[in-house]
C-alpha cells in the first residue's frame, strides 16, 4: 500500500493499523479467560514466560525496501533493541500463503507479539487462535478484510484524510506551475484502498483545480520496479509532470525517473524531504512505524489492549500529516490551515470524496 541510504518512508496505499489485549495488570495478563503469569524484565511483555521477549513481524513486502514496509520495522527495531527484545523478520509473504506463514513463524519464533505489516496479510489473522501461536498478542493494521476481534489490536488511520491533504498540497504546486493533470501509480485495483487513495487524491487536487484530471495506473504489485518505471515513463511521455508513486519497493524507481524529467513527486507514507537521491516535493506521512512504535510502548508497559482499535487522525495527531518540501511560505501556510481544518471538522474528507461521484480511474 515504500532508499539506498535507508531513509525510512511509506507509500501505499493505503494503509493503517490497530492493537489488542483484553486486560493487563502489573502481575498478570488476562488473555480471553486464561490468566498468564508475566515474567522477565520487560514488564508484562514476556507473555509466554520463557524469559525473553520475541516479536514476529510478518510483511507482504521487502523489509529492506527503503520504503513503506521497511518503515514499519525500523522504529520498532530501535525500540526493541533498547528493551533487549528480539525481532524476527518474515518478509515477502504472499497473501495466499499468509496463514501458513504465520503458523510457521509462531512455531519457529515462539513470539510474545505477532505484528502484521500490512492489511494484505489479513488471511493470517486466524493463526492468532492457533495453538502454534500460543497466547501471543497480535498487532494488526486496519484495512480491507480486517474486522475487530477480541484477540487482536488494531491501529487505524484514514485514507480520505491523508490523501485528500496530499492532493490539496499537490494542487497548490500544480497551480503554481500551470499543470492540470496528475499521474497516480499504485498496486492492484483489487485492493480497495488503492482505489480509495486515488479518489481522495484527485478530490484534494480539485479543491485547488476543479477541472484537474488524474491518470491512474494499477499494477500487479507495489514492488516491481521495472513495471512501475514503465508505467511512469508512459505517463511522462503523455506529458504528465506530476506523479504520485503510491507504491512500496518500486517507489524509488519511479522517483528516480521522475527526477530526470522534473516531475513533481510525493512520498507514499514517510518523510523524505531531506532525501537527495531521489528527491521529493511532497512528503505524505502515514508512517506505519510510528503507529507500531506507539503500540510497542504500550506493550512494554502492559497497556496494549487486545480487542481495541487505536485511531490516528490528520490534524489531531502528529501523524498522519503532509509536508511540502520546498514550497513558499504562503503554500506552507495553506497546507497547515487545510490540515487544521480537517482536524477541527471544518473540512470533511469523506464528504469531499463523495462529491466526486463516479470517476473513471482507468489509465
Amino acid at each position: 500500500m515504500r532508499l539506498s541510504t535507508r531513509t525510512v518512508r511509506i507509500a501505499v496505499a493505503a494503509v493503517c493499523l490497530a492493537l489488542i489485549v483484553t486486560s493487563c495488570s502489573e502481575d498478570s495478563i488476562e488473555y480471553a479467560d486464561v490468566s498468564v503469569a508475566a515474567t522477565g524484565s520487560s514488564g508484562n511483555a514476556d507473555i509466554n514466560g520463557d524469559g525473553k521477549v520475541v516479536i514476529s513481524v510478518l510483511s507482504p513486502g521487502d523489509l529492506d525496501d527503503n520504503g513503506y514496509y521497511e518503515s514499519f520495522i525500523a522504529k520498532a527495531a530501535a525500540f526493541a533493541a533498547r528493551q533487549g527484545w528480539t525481532i524476527e523478520r518474515h518478509g515477502d509473504i504472499k497473501a495466499d500463503n499468509a496463514l501458513a506463514a504465520a503458523k510457521k513463524a509462531c512455531a519457529e519464533d515462539k513470539p510474545d507479539l505477532v505484528a502484521m505489516g500490512a492489511a494484505e496479510l489479513a488471511a493470517a489473522i486466524p493463526a492468532s487462535k492457533d495453538p502454534a501461536c500460543g497466547k501471543a498478542y497480535w498487532y494488526v493494521p486496519a484495512g480491507d478484510g480486517i474486522t475487530q476481534q477480541p484477540q487482536i489490536a488494531i491501529s487505524k488511520d484514514f485514507i480520505n484524510e491523508g490523501l485528500l491533504a496530499a492532493g490539496y498540497a499537490n494542487g497548490l504546486l500544480m497551480e503554481s506551475r500551470g499543470y492540470d493533470k496528475a499521474g497516480f501509480i499504485t498496486g492492484p485495483k483489487e485492493y480497495g484502498f488503492t482505489v480509495g487513495a486515488a479518489k481522495a487524491y484527485i478530490a484534494g487536487i480539485r479543491r485547488v483545480l476543479p477541472n484537474a484530471d488524474l491518470d491512474v495506473a494499477f499494477l500487479a504489485t507495489f514492488d516491481d520496479s521495472k513495471t512501475a518505471a514503465a508505467a511512469a515513463q508512459k505517463q511522462i511521455n503523455e506529458g504528465l509532470k506530476v506523479i504520485y508513486p503510491y507504491l512500496g519497493g518500486a517507489t524509488d524507481a519511479v522517483a528516480e525517473l521522475g527526477n530526470k524529467h522534473d516531475v513533481l513527486l510525493s512520498t507514499p507514507g514517510t518523510n523524505r524531504c531531506d532525501s537527495v537521491a531521489p528527491t521529493f516535493d511532497v512528503s505524505v506521512i502515514f508512517d506505519p512505524g510510528e503507529y507500531f512504535a506507539a503500540a510497542l510502548e504500550d506493550f512494554s508497559q502492559g497497556e496494549l489492549k487486545m480487542g481495541q482499535e487505536r485511531q490516528w487522525h490528520l490534524g489531531k495527531d502528529t501523524v498522519p500529516t503532509v509536508r511540502l518540501c520546498n514550497a513558499t511560505d504562503a503554500q506552507n501556510a495553506l497546507v497547515a490551515q487545510f490540515i487544521a481544518d480537517v482536524g477541527s471538522g471544518a473540512i470533511n474528507p469523506d464528504r469531499e470524496v463523495e462529491r466526486l461521484g463516479t470517476i473513471d480511474l482507468e489509465s
